[in-house]
């Protein structure tokens, strides 16, 4: 086949497929001639306070460490402990269904309590005492008791 007889775009793909292949051997010859220049293997220093450099630290600025004291481990979590017994208000209670939502006074979270969790008779807007517990959708306030509200 002659080159009249090629279609334009068959000849643009053989164009940039030549043109391709000439980039790769380029790059590859840079690739060969930077590495030959750097056939050393790099060398990277620690300075006193822990950062990389490329130059040796003095004798003098370098300080001994007890090899004893590093802790390789995460630290252990101490325990806090924590009132299982929280304070709160009645936000919403509908007697129909048989629950409504309690507002945490410390952290002004906002928990579900079913009917079934009260201790005696709550209703909406009484300041109560409450239990948290793991439900289906979230924390649940649980074994609720009414408190009285201290007098203003």
């Amino acid at each position: 086949m002659s080159k009249s007889q090629k279609s334009f775009s068959k000849i643009e793909r053989e164009k940039k497929r030549e043109k391709k292949q000439k980039e790769k051997r380029k790059k590859k010859e840079e690739r060969k001639a930077s590495k030959e220049e750097n056939s050393g293997i790099p060398f990277a220093y620690v300075d006193q306070f822990g950062a990389l450099t490329n130059k040796p630290v003095e004798k003098n600025l370098k300080i001994a460490v007890d090899i004893d004291s590093i802790e390789i481990s995460t630290p252990k979590k101490i325990k806090e402990e924590i009132d299982p017994v929280r304070r709160g208000k009645v936000s919403y209670f509908d007697i129909a269904k048989g629950y409504g939502f309690i507002i945490d006074s410390e952290t002004q979270e906002k928990y579900f309590t079913h009917i079934s969790s009260f201790v005696n008779d709550v209703t909406e807007n009484d300041s109560v005492t409450f239990e948290l517990e793991k439900g289906l959708k979230g924390m649940n306030a649980v074994r609720v008791t009414k408190t009285e509200s201290p007098k203003e």
